[in-house]
């Protein structure tokens, strides 16, 4: 996203109180490269899903915005639905024979046939919508603070929410989402951070450090911060990749560095 001061500003003023303790209490993973595919350049990463064989994505930045169905091997887009100049693609996450999908600072969601990526219907929710993913009964939702909400996957509706917390200190800036055999990984934006989280009580309960992925794909500029988390629950593969990166990564988890 683009840079979000006042929000970025306090999370590093969190991230300096809690870096003395964090530790001490939550373990750090790394993670171990298993494989690389190509990854678009041009692609602002927002949202990522595997499903079916393929990999759906959603960019981001008015103009540029757009949902894909992208083959994995070989990065190639398959299909793509451009959005309207006016919205800043964000999440998204399928639902049955949808791909649902929520945007920036708008307030307003969309609804396609997972299939062809016609446009259904649309639907509104207070504030921002960062990311979405789904624990197979409801969708869960980050907005770019600490709450992480949770929807009825047919009404579209907000049905309760968590709050984010590690130490028992609130964590913002809480970015795209995958269910990951119930728990659920988030990018923290503006870092190489993962947070793992449990969804009922809210607690980061690991952090996963994805800084060695980042520095792989080299500088790329301020705003190509990792961001993009798959998961393939039959193959359990784990897929990360970031804004503008020419890479994504197929990693497991390394014991914890500290």
């Amino acid at each position: 996203m683009n840079p979000r001061g006042i929000l970025l500003l306090a999370f590093i003023a969190l991230v300096a109180g809690l870096s003395g303790q964090a530790a001490a209490t939550v373990p750090t993973w790394g993670v171990r490269v298993v494989n690389s595919y190509p990854h678009d350049t041009g692609a602002f990463t927002e949202g990522l899903v595997y499903k079916n064989g393929f990999l759906y994505e959603s960019t981001g930045l008015e103009g540029h915005s757009s949902i894909r169905k992208v083959e994995l091997k070989t990065g190639r887009v398959l299909r793509e639905y451009e959005l309207p100049g006016v919205y800043f693609g964000e999440g998204i996450v399928p639902w049955k024979d949808r791909l649902i999908q929520v945007t920036w600072r708008t307030g307003i969601g969309f609804v396609y046939d997972l299939s062809t990526f016609r446009l259904r219907s649309s639907f509104h929710y207070p504030g921002e919508g960062w990311a979405l993913t789904s624990d197979a009964t409801r969708l869960i939702m980050s907005d770019g603070t600490s709450n992480i909400r949770f929807l009825d996957p047919d009404t579209l509706r907000e049905t309760g929410h968590v709050t984010v917390t590690a130490n028992g200190k609130p964590v913002l800036n809480i970015n795209e989402l995958e269910w990951v055999k119930g728990r659920l990984y988030a990018n923290i934006w503006m870092t190489n951070t993962v947070a793992v989280i449990d969804p009922k009580s809210g607690h980061v309960i690991a952090w996963v450090d994805v800084a060695p992925l980042a520095a792989m794909v080299g500088e790329r500029g301020d705003d190509a911060v990792p961001n993009g988390i798959a998961y393939d629950p039959a193959g359990d593969r784990l897929f990360v990749t970031g804004k503008l990166w020419p890479r994504l990564f197929e990693v497991r988890l390394a014991s914890p560095t500290r």
